[in-house]
């Protein structure tokens, strides 16, 4: 398709005020029509985002983002290969985009109104198309990476839980093998994979992510899920919960071939610098199992906070991950727990962080709260950008 011309672009660029001020109505529509034409899609969509409006609100704001870069959309690059993976992990196809496009572009008709004169949707009409197949190629690829291993797969692959682990009150891991018995990938430590669990309540397959959390072998693949309670006018996490209560040894469940761009660049040898909270431990528990089963010498800093000793999972593990390559310092939020040789959290970066800092490589994998405080302390010791790779956990996962 030709690229958009300058009137186009112009176009696009001065909804940029409506999208700001009527973006999540805009989306909102346009999810509540697309999933009543085509209910088949509520099988991918996290319901319960689209209940508390997370999703709409999501996709608003990418939205608003494209628009205000449409004359030069490659400034989004990292946020599209994020949303690429996950795409991919889901099972997401180049013919649905096809369907995404005729509700999105009927919902801006239908909530603008007078206003969606029929140049204003030709040019979203070639902008939406631009940005389906920069999607389109890029899925296309990743599709194509996972196959070229000759134990990758793409779509859903029926695996059975050989084994459960109990690893904290709240966090419990599952040991997956593929049904098929056949052979696993080499993934990169850090990645997560998707399962799919059928909710007889609704009646839809609901997907989640998880991050693998231990190296890559050829015998099985380990998630470690939280328990989801009920929380702050939160439901309780309905997939956590049911794999913890209802899924036991030898119950079968769909899963992904392992997606992610969050994972350890394993041809640095710069310091590298762990920082997780809560499950956010479960893709730095897979990086240092890497790390430690390599010949890198890389120094490795681990820092974990949990809320207590008693939602610490993988403690008895990362205490006896070898010294001096590895140090290990935990931060509990209640308070100090001498006897498990931890510190009362929160803590500040900058009491806590190497002398060599700013020569390290960060990875950072929490809640949103974690997050937000942990990155911005980085960004103000001046870590560049480039060495600093985060992976952000809702509820239970990379998604809740």
């Amino acid at each position: 398709m030709p690229s958009m011309n300058e009137q186009q672009i112009a176009l696009v660029k001065a909804t940029v005020p409506v999208l700001r001020d009527n973006g999540v109505a805009l989306t909102s529509h346009f999810y509540q029509r697309m999933l009543t034409h085509n209910p088949e899609l509520k099988n991918i969509f996290n319901q319960v985002h689209q209940q508390q409006g997370r999703q709409q609100r999501a996709l608003a704001n990418a939205v608003l983002a494209y628009a205000e870069n449409i004359d030069d959309p490659s400034v989004l690059n990292h946020v599209v290969q994020r949303i690429a993976h996950k795409h991919t992990s889901l099972g997401i196809r180049a013919e649905q985009y096809s369907i995404v496009g005729k509700h999105l572009l009927a919902s801006i008709e239908e909530v603008l109104g007078d206003a969606a004169s029929q140049e204003l949707l030709d040019a979203w009409t070639a902008a939406y198309q631009q940005l389906a197949d920069l999607f389109i190629q890029v899925e296309a690829q990743l599709y194509q990476t996972s196959i070229s291993d000759n134990y990758g797969w793409t779509g859903w692959r029926p695996f059975k839980i050989a084994k459960k682990v109990k690893e904290s009150d709240e966090i419990t891991s599952f040991y997956l093998t593929p049904c098929d018995q056949g052979t696993l990938p080499a993934y990169r430590p850090g990645q997560y994979i998707s399962i799919r669990l059928f909710i007889n309540e609704t009646g839809l397959y609901q997907p989640r992510q998880y991050s693998l959390s231990q190296a890559p072998n050829h015998e099985h693949l380990r998630i470690s899920v939280k328990k989801e309670p009920a929380l702050d006018n939160h439901p309780k996490g309905v997939v956590s919960n049911r794999l913890h209560n209802e899924y036991t040894e030898g119950a079968i469940i769909d899963v992904s071939a392992p997606y992610g761009e969050f994972f350890w660049d394993n041809t640095s040898q710069r310091p590298v610098v762990l920082l997780s909270g809560g499950v956010g431990i479960t893709p730095m528990i897979a990086i240092s199992d890497a790390i430690n089963a390599s010949e890198s010498q890389q120094q490795v800093h681990f820092i974990h906070r949990a809320r207590s000793e008693h939602v610490h999972a993988f403690k008895a593990w990362t205490d006896n991950l070898p010294t001096p390559q590895f140090s290990v310092r935990y931060f509990y939020d209640d308070g100090a727990a001498p006897q498990n040789h931890a510190e009362p959290g929160p803590f500040t970066l900058e009491t806590v962080l190497p002398s060599d800092y700013h020569n390290a490589d960060f990875y950072v994998c929490g809640p949103t709260g974690f997050m937000q405080r942990y990155l911005t302390e980085l960004r103000q010791l001046g870590i560049d950008e480039a060495r600093i790779h985060s992976e952000a956990f809702g509820s239970g996962g990379v998604e809740s």
